[in-house]
């Protein structure tokens, strides 16, 4: 927190805060005057703290005389022989160390800058005469010692000649300058001794004015208050009140008298001629100079304490009446300008207040972005939406402050059924349950509008769901729709037990319904892609099989019959006919080799093994027949979906594959296991790696087909250190 305070001719003082970044505009409070010819201004910057506090000197003929003989008078004798005695001793010590110890290392001007700085000290401890004196005596002490011709008072040239005279003119000049700050310092002097009264108000402003600056909570604000308050005021007692909605006081901070009578916190209900009375229903300071009339409870305290006369003034903050601050004396009346002088004490305690309030915005404010950012991560990263809600309904009671938090998901037959809850609403409103929801709550009147609701009155029955809501104590609700393209999914609802909730918690809730949309929507999205990417898979699975039983059981067995009435037409080749024996021995050999390589083709496409006998035998003729050593290591006992079964034989049959064709790998090793409801394969090989999925369709199809399962499946294949492949695989998938 920075403070200036600067003299300004006719005296007038001048205090200013620096600003707090926060960005407020600033709102003139205007300006009051004290009764005694003084005015002060306070300007109030919401948020921002910047406060200025100006008086103007006062008119009185006492405290103009006593500043025309503050002009008149000098400095004391005291000050002037100081002075002197600086000039006589500082003087001859900077000659000597510049003759003896810096000769031919200083130049003139740098020499005449040294003697200028003792002349402008001895100023400032002695005033002008000395000054001037010390400024001869430098002269001669530069012309004697360092204009040629040396030790003596001439000079040899015209420039030094000038420079002499020049830097006795500008020695005169700056002790003249400095005389008059010291006569200004004086007039100030002189002003502040004649208004010690008003020396004091401002003082103590200035200490309220800081600790506003400096953001302190109000309840320090207010404390700090009243105990300057009545110092400056020579009150004994003062108070700080609160305007409650219901038009009762609450007291925020007392001192003297009212401190052990009226503690804070307490509640009073003050009626006219109280001087708190009045001031809080005109928005104007008021006075009670016969406490004898104090009505009510209030009224009996006060008088019990001895008051005799009491002044309130409004605190006002951003327009409306916020409370108001009084003073009480036991003595005898309180001045008359009492109310005037107290006006700039409640101005400071509106800025805290309208300040603290602002700061408080901005935590909200904040704490509700970061709120938002949490879930909006979450909803990006494709959390699934359970997480989501969850996550969503700790923020939201986080964030609003509320009791209980609870999302609903409306069923198609009307009903409602409970996604999440917390607070009080976690144990009363389990996860899964359904509710029949009646008019006036606020979440049946969401599901049945679309819109956003509330309710601040839980005393109606509105049945099951209602009796459970007054059970755990709520007061005031607030609904708001959760849409999922442009439908409606369900809804969020917050409640409180204390009081009711504020006017924009329907707007807040808003942001985080539309994320929770959002999330569901980006989660059936993900859903329908993954569904569409198993059934593309299962379709391409079932052409497989067919095509390989169409060849098994079509075109090879026709080719195997094919190839048998071969054989049997060579044996009917007469024997003096060998050619044409060896001719058709030679065709039905090349047949059992189309038959051999359909086969394989057959095989390849879809394994009769794999239906048949499952997923391990399947691996270990694909092992067997790999032109690699393989190494595999089978631990599953149970047999899975035949879809899963696919997958994972693909997988490692298009590993082995690229292995054997691209790796250059010398064996290979494959593991298969069930752990924790997964399928788990590894298949790892010593090639040269480098292994790139975007290079080619084989790693990119092993993806698709593991992800349209909703499985995982991680490739590390760094150049030099072979290929890993890990592939993790639900065995009950989605």
């Amino acid at each position: 927190m920075l403070w200036s305070a600067t003299t300004f001719p006719p005296c007038c003082l001048h205090f200013a805060r620096a600003e707090h970044a926060t960005g407020r505009r600033p709102s003139h409070l205007g300006p009051v005057a004290d009764g005694t010819g003084h005015r002060a201004t306070t300007t109030r910057l919401t948020g921002r703290a910047t406060l200025t506090l100006q008086t103007s000197s006062p008119t009185k003929p006492v405290a103009t005389r006593r500043w025309l003989h503050a002009l008149s008078a000098g400095p004391s004798r005291r000050r002037r022989l100081a002075g002197a005695l600086t000039g006589l001793v500082v003087l001859p010590l900077l000659t000597l160390g510049m003759d003896k110890l810096l000769r031919g290392s200083l130049n003139i001007p740098s020499q005449m800058l040294l003697y200028l700085l003792v002349v402008v000290v001895v100023a400032l401890v002695g005033g002008l005469i000395p000054a001037l004196a010390a400024a001869v005596a430098a002269s001669l002490l530069l012309a004697y010692y360092f204009i040629p011709p040396m030790r003596d008072f001439g000079a040899a040239e015209l420039n030094n000649v000038v420079d002499v005279v020049g830097f006795l003119l500008v020695a005169g000049a700056v002790s003249s300058v400095v005389g008059v700050a010291d006569s200004r310092t004086r007039e100030a002097e002189a002003l502040a001794n004649a208004n010690a009264v008003l020396a004091e108000e401002q003082a103590a402003l200035r200490r309220v004015a800081t600790l506003v600056a400096r953001g302190l909570p109000p309840a320090e604000i207010f404390a700090a208050v009243t105990h300057q308050v009545g110092s400056v005021l020579g009150a004994e007692d003062a108070l700080i009140v609160r305007l409650d909605p219901d038009g009762a006081t609450t007291l925020a901070a007392t001192t003297g008298a009212y401190a052990a009578t009226m503690p804070v916190g307490s509640r009073w209900t003050l009626e006219p001629p109280l001087a708190l009375a009045v001031a809080l229903r005109t928005g104007h300071p008021a006075r009670l100079d016969d406490i004898s009339q104090a009505p009510g409870a209030y009224g009996d305290a006060i008088r019990r304490l001895g008051i005799r006369s009491a002044v309130a003034a409004p605190i006002v903050v951003e327009g409306h009446a916020w409370g108001a601050i009084v003073v009480g004396a036991r003595r005898e009346r309180l001045p008359a300008d009492t109310e005037e002088r107290m006006a700039r004490f409640t101005e400071l305690v509106g800025a805290a207040i309208a300040n603290a309030d602002s700061r408080e915005e901005l935590r909200v404010l904040a704490d509700e972005q970061a709120a938002l950012r949490r879930v909006a991560m979450l909803v990006a990263r494709g959390v699934p939406p359970a997480e989501v809600i969850a996550a969503v309904t700790h923020e939201v009671g986080r964030v609003l402050g509320s009791d209980a938090t609870v999302i609903l998901r409306l069923d198609p037959d009307g009903a409602a059924t409970v996604a999440a809850g917390t607070g009080a609403y976690a144990d009363a409103l389990p996860v899964g349950s359904r509710w029949e929801l009646e008019p006036p709550l606020a979440m049946a009147a969401v599901l049945n509008t679309g819109r956003s609701a509330r309710l601040d009155d839980y005393d109606r029955p509105s049945g099951a769901y209602g009796d459970v809501v007054r059970r755990v104590g709520i007061r005031s609700g607030v609904a708001a729709p959760i849409v999922v393209e442009g439908r409606l999914w369900g809804g969020i609802g917050v409640g409180t037990r204390r009081e009711r909730f504020p006017a924009d918690t329907e707007q807040r809730l808003a942001g985080f319904t539309e994320l929770i949309g959002t999330a569901i929507a980006n989660a059936d999205s993900r859903a329908q892609l993954t569904a569409s990417r198993a059934r593309i898979v299962a379709a391409a699975d079932a052409a497989r099989r067919r095509i390989e039983r169409d060849l098994h059981d079509g075109t090879q067995q026709r080719l195997v019959s094919l190839g048998l009435e071969l054989r049997v037409a060579q044996s009917a080749v007469p024997a003096d006919l060998p050619a044409l024996q060896v001719q058709v021995g030679r065709v039905a050999d090349e047949l059992i080799g189309v038959i051999e390589e359909l086969r394989e083709i057959s095989h390849g496409i879809h394994p009769a093994i794999l239906s048949e006998g499952g997923l391990g035998p399947a691996l270990r003729t694909l092992a067997r027949r790999t032109a690699i050593p393989v190494e595999l290591e089978f631990r599953a006992q149970n047999r899975s979906r035949e879809r899963i079964e696919v997958a994972a034989y693909y997988v490692v049959s298009e590993a082995l594959t690229n292995t054997t064709k691209h790796a250059r790998a010398s064996y290979a090793q494959v593991t298969v296991e069930q752990r924790d409801a997964m399928l788990c394969l590894s298949i790892r090989d010593d090639g040269n790696g480098g292994a790139d999925p975007a290079g080619g369709t084989g790693l990119i199809g092993m993806r698709d087909r593991v992800q349209a399962l909703d499985g995982s499946i991680e490739i590390n294949s760094r150049p030099g250190d072979g290929t890993a492949i890990v592939v993790e695989l639900p065995l009950q998938p989605d």
